[in-house]
């Protein structure tokens, strides 16, 4: 797919695919084998029907193709960006075995974006009414699933969030360059459009609680999409330095809280001349080129791993090193230092190999003796990871977490331990996919309406 010249988008947040032209789409759909057990259907946690999508791509029809994924995703613009499909649809995909598997994830983000542009959005109508009340919490991927589905089916939702803006991870995690904000928007339009009510601002667990929702407020069932936004640190000297941000907190600030349009939205961020960002997954990704495009003159991205055992999609890997980053592989942060204002201006690493694999599956990195160096840096972000935020299984009786402080919750349906409350998405799993939040949101809302009939 065609991009921005990484010299030139480097400088902006315009978004960097350009995405496919309509001959480009017709033809790599044409490639499709039309498998008569289509593995890559398997391989979708939302059981899209791809072969019968890119079939109609094929032929031109493009507004029908979007029609056909919308049957199971009612996020394929979103998807279409930022799902793993090397991981998951492609890599099921029998041409991949000898040649570049079917762009499946291109050809999603082409349907979308033709009906989006074009201005030929078909709503399929909802099933009749239910009468059920059923509270969503969160608007993430997984609460936006379970809202869509459970509206179709004729439940009357309510979808609360405790940010002024709707989209969950989709609106303050992902970067304006690789997910554009309009998009997320016309999804959440999309659900409006089928009756799902949207209400911002309303932090569940400090403004009410599960409990008052199904005891007072009259609501049948409730799904808990909450993501995890805790964020995680080392636990290293010198992280409560100024200038060391959280991921979560940089990314916020920049991209819901609109820092990188300063001084349009005056919103504080610290912009860095040497930026080092920690950790070796797609956060990590976004927050180092998101320094980037704030200003940074050099940007150093910091993992105690190799290149080949990080888990970021291998187009962000790319699109980072394209644009400049440089990797400080095999490498693990031990202590910050700062300046006498208490300021953050370097970091101490040391030099590590891998040994033998570990519960992850990924080689264990091992330190290696007198092999410390300095690397000078202004601003360091810490991107390895996030937890489950306690605010509301902290307070809703009955409801049972997991030894990470998750909410435990079944596989399948989403049920957790109390009655008529069901989660799904990184609440349950810890920080995943976006593609795997919406299926699990997806079980969630087939476990409630089968309870609720």
């Amino acid at each position: 797919m065609a991009a921005q010249d990484a010299k030139t988008r480097r400088h902006n947040f315009d978004e960097v695919p350009f995405g496919f032209t309509e001959e480009q789409a017709k033809t790599e759909a044409t490639r499709c084998l039309r498998c008569k057990k289509p593995k890559c259907v398997q391989g979708c946690p939302v059981s899209v029907p791809i072969p019968e999508f890119i079939e109609l791509i094929s032929k031109g029809l493009f507004v029908e193709a979007a029609r056909k994924i919308k049957e199971q995703n009612l996020l394929p613009a979103v998807c279409g960006r930022v799902c793993p499909q090397e991981d998951q649809c492609e890599k099921m995909c029998v041409l991949g075995k000898r040649f570049q598997p079917v762009s499946i994830g291109y050809l999603e983000r082409f349907a979308a974006d033709y009906e989006r542009n074009t201005g030929q959005t078909v709503f399929n109508p909802n099933k009749p009414g239910t009468g059920k009340k059923i509270a969503v919490i969160g608007s993430g991927p997984a609460g936006l699933t379970a809202a869509g589905d459970l509206i179709k089916l004729g439940h009357e939702v309510v979808v609360y969030e405790a940010l002024h803006e709707l989209g969950g991870v989709l609106s303050y995690g992902i970067p304006e360059f690789r997910l554009p904000k309009d998009i997320v928007r016309a999804e959440v339009a999309h659900l409006k459009t089928l009756g799902v009510q949207f209400v911002p601002n309303m932090p569940i667990g400090r403004a009410t609680s599960v409990d008052k929702l199904i005891e007072t407020e009259g609501f049948q069932a409730v799904f808990i999409g909450t993501g995890a936004g805790l964020p995680r640190f080392m636990g290293i000297p010198g992280e409560d330095m100024v200038g060391v941000y959280s991921a979560n907190e940089y990314l916020t600030r920049a991209n819901l809280m609109k820092a990188y349009k300063f001084p349009a939205y005056d919103t504080p961020i610290i912009r860095g001349k040497n930026v080092a960002v920690i950790g070796g997954g797609n956060v990590a990704m976004d927050a180092a080129r998101t320094a980037l495009r704030l200003g940074a003159e050099k940007c150093f991205l910091v993992y105690r791993r190799s290149r080949e055992e990080m888990p970021a999609r291998d187009d962000e890997i790319i699109h980072a090193e394209e644009e400049g980053i440089e990797f400080h592989l095999l490498s693990l942060p031990l202590t910050l230092t700062g300046n006498e204002n208490g300021r953050v201006q370097s970091m101490s690493c040391q030099k590590m190999r891998l040994g033998e694999p570990d519960a992850s599956g990924r080689r264990k990195p091992i330190p290696i003796e007198n092999s410390h160096y300095e690397i000078q840096s202004d601003v360091v972000i810490v991107a390895i990871g996030n937890a489950p935020n306690p605010l509301i299984t902290d307070t809703t009786q009955d409801l049972k977490t997991h030894q990470w402080g998750g909410i435990a919750a079944e596989e399948t349906t989403g049920m957790t331990s109390k009655k008529h409350v069901y989660a799904g998405g990184d609440i349950v799993s810890g920080a995943a996919t976006v593609i795997l939040a919406m299926g699990a949101g997806r079980n969630a809302a087939q476990a409630i309406h089968q309870e609720l009939q």
